[in-house]
């Protein structure tokens, strides 16, 4: 081959490389890319079972760190499949587990998948609900300093007196808590609720767009109870926050915020 044909295929080739990669979200170096995604255990509106297609919406977003909610470990109505360990594998993240309770022969919960290092993992017991209820808190790693996400799924009943008894208790939790922080996930509420209330007052929302703010259902979006939270506001900074237009591999659509580091 002549020089000429040999720089040809060089150049050929970085295209490729080029327009493989341009779906993939570039942000600035600093921003930290979270995600909230109830995922009905991957069980889609099309009442197919499919954990691939869960990870390939993930994969899309480019995440960092994702806190995820409904999530079986060993069920059986999920062929005893460690969800959270296989989605970790599939996106080549850490992956942590917490769990609300006994499930068909394994364990149904909260997970969070982390790019960066896990550091600690600690289950928060909430008050039982119409089922048991944790939250999940893991201290990450990235490049600088260390600071905790957490992710939590709320009673969802109209009644609110479980779901506001949950959120008390982890509030008064967080008034303790040491160093910068993450709240996200399925809250199970609406906007000016008194469960929202509690937290606006311990932290920043990482606020959707007006009018673009509904995550469930999927298929058909009515309501907000789908959030995301920083402490203390010096520590963190929403450059971009929204509602992923998905509609058939969960109930509920992700929430993507890009986070600035302060």
């Amino acid at each position: 081959m002549s020089r000429l044909g040999w720089a040809a295929c060089v150049l050929a080739a970085a295209l490729s490389v080029l327009a493989g990669s341009a779906h993939v979200p570039q942000t600035p170096s600093g921003d930290i890319r979270v995600v909230s995604y109830n995922i009905k255990h991957g069980q889609g509106n099309d009442n197919v079972l499919n954990l691939e297609r869960t990870a390939e919406v993930l994969r899309t977003l480019s995440p960092d760190i994702v806190g995820l909610q409904e999530v079986d470990a060993g069920a059986k109505r999920t062929n005893g499949v460690d969800q959270a360990a296989r989605l970790g594998e599939l996106l080549g993240m850490r992956h942590a587990f917490g769990k609300f309770m006994d499930y068909q022969g394994g364990g149904y919960g909260l997970a969070m998948l982390s790019r960066y290092p896990i550091l600690e993992e600690t289950v928060i017991r909430l008050p039982d609900g119409n089922e048991p209820r944790v939250a999940l808190a893991v201290r990450v790693q990235p490049p600088g300093a260390s600071f905790t996400v957490i992710t939590v799924h709320f009673d969802w009943v109209d009644d609110d007196r479980f779901r506001y008894a949950q959120a008390e208790a982890l509030a008064k939790r967080l008034d303790g808590w040491t160093g910068p922080y993450v709240l996200l996930g399925d809250f199970n509420d609406l906007p000016d609720s008194r469960t929202l209330a509690l937290f606006r007052t311990r932290a920043t929302e990482a606020r959707k767009p007006a009018g673009a703010s509904f995550t469930f259902s999927s298929t058909k979006p009515e309501r907000e109870i789908d959030y995301v939270f920083f402490s203390p506001p010096p520590a963190f900074a929403a450059r971009e926050v929204r509602v992923i237009d998905e509609p058939v591999a969960s109930d509920h659509r992700p929430v993507l915020a890009v986070l600035q580091r302060r």
